[in-house]
């Protein structure tokens, strides 16, 4: 996968400022792909970073959770390249609570980044597509795509959801040149995640170390976290042609927690 094999194709990875979408836009930058960068991270520093692969970058601030932000994201990318050949819905965020007491703006927005975002994205994009007979959708998922979890309601309804639409995608697309897949990652180590591992250091009162295999023992066999940079991977895979096949699959990279 060292080549170059993208150059001349355009992604668009939504909450690409860190963490596992930045991951995700940079592998896609090193195998040639342009790149429409989105979110509210340290922007400068991203784009910096997926630049150093050698390509070029736009960037849109859009909200995830409004629709005419998202158009007119899709809209800029379509008249600076002329395409979006590669879309990646990574944009998410979490909030736990029990069902009982979930805040309903909280519910709302979850569903809105983390599942409606990414319907109004393909639906944009698929026209397009379809004309060049060419596209990958990717959807990342979670783990909590396939399994649910306490307290965290909106989240999982949301990546189930995502996984439901992957799966009509494929199907609507199953005869072109354009496949959709989700990736379905556990834990994956990000500037979020560390805090989390830090919290649970300070209240239980122990090293960082014991936090993290407190974390990773609840839930991951592997005892260790993906990296975004392994996510990466994966989904310059899914862009090459060797995933040309690989249709409506949620692909699991969570250290077997699954397999239990």
């Amino acid at each position: 996968m060292a080549d170059r094999f993208l150059s001349g194709k355009t992604a668009l990875v939504t909450g690409s400022t860190s963490g596992i979408g930045l991951g995700i836009a940079k592998a896609l930058a090193q195998a040639g792909a342009r790149l429409v960068v989105n979110g509210f991270g340290d922007v400068d520093l991203a784009r910096a970073e997926i630049e150093a692969a050698g390509v070029d970058t736009l960037y849109h601030a859009a909200d995830m959770r409004r629709p005419a932000e998202i158009q007119d994201m899709m809209n800029m990318a379509y008249s600076q390249w002329g395409q979006v050949d590669i879309l990646v819905n990574n944009a998410g965020i979490q909030h736990v609570a029990p069902v009982d007491q979930f805040p309903v703006d909280k519910w709302d927005d979850v569903i809105a980044i983390n599942l409606s975002s990414a319907f109004h994205t393909t639906r944009l994009a698929l026209p397009e597509m379809r004309r060049h007979n060419w596209g990958r959708i990717l959807n990342i998922a979670s783990v909590h795509g396939l399994v649910g979890s306490a307290d965290k309601s909106a989240y999982v309804a949301a990546k189930h959801g995502l996984v439901g639409l992957t799966k009509v995608t494929a199907l609507e697309t199953a005869t072109t040149g354009i496949t959709c897949n989700a990736i379905c990652p556990g834990w994956v180590l990000t500037p979020l995640v560390q805090k989390q591992v830090d919290a649970k250091a300070q209240s239980a009162g122990v090293s960082v170390e014991q936090a993290t295999r407190m974390l990773l023992s609840e839930k991951e066999p592997s005892m260790q976290f993906t990296s975004p940079e392994e996510l990466g991977q994966l989904a310059v895979f899914l862009c090459s042609n060797a995933g040309n096949n690989v249709r409506g699959v949620a692909w699991n990279m969570d250290g077997g927690w699954t397999a239990q």
